[in-house]
């Protein structure tokens, strides 16, 4: 697997008008070579694409082909244990002012040794003070 996704990367390429040059190089290396991402992302994706619809910003039909394109994607969804979450993640949030979802997803590009894929502003400065190489912009 070659990188750890967030919701704002994903969001960037599922949304015609927020995929930029970046994020498509970032989906490319996601079709050759995989990515990791926290068993939270697939709801964080299914709320944004369910919020589109309900605000009238896109169809169901858009989000259901958005999820199809994203569950063909080689995309391994690590399953975080609560004692692993209680511990080093939330400390992790604390010590970078982050929300525990974003603190999920730098964790495991630490633990895994991988570049993050992430638009968000804290979370980039987050891994950058961890030493985390970052993808996405």
């Amino acid at each position: 697997m070659s990188l750890v996704l967030d919701n704002s990367s994903t969001m960037a390429w599922t949304f015609p008008e927020e995929t930029t040059s970046a994020i498509d190089i970032v989906f490319s290396r996601v079709e050759r070579t995989g990515a990791w991402v926290p068993s939270l992302w697939q709801l964080e994706v299914a709320n944004v694409l369910q919020m589109a619809v309900r605000s009238n910003r896109y169809t169901a039909a858009f989000r259901d082909r958005a999820l199809a394109a994203l569950a063909v994607l080689p995309i391994d969804i690590e399953h975080t244990r609560t004692s692993h979450v209680w511990n080093e993640i939330v400390h992790l949030a604390e010590r970078h002012d982050l929300t525990v979802y974003d603190a999920t997803h730098l964790e495991l590009a630490m633990r895994r040794n991988l570049p993050l894929a992430t638009l968000d502003t804290a979370l980039r400065a987050a891994a950058t003070r961890e030493g985390v190489s970052l993808l996405g912009l």
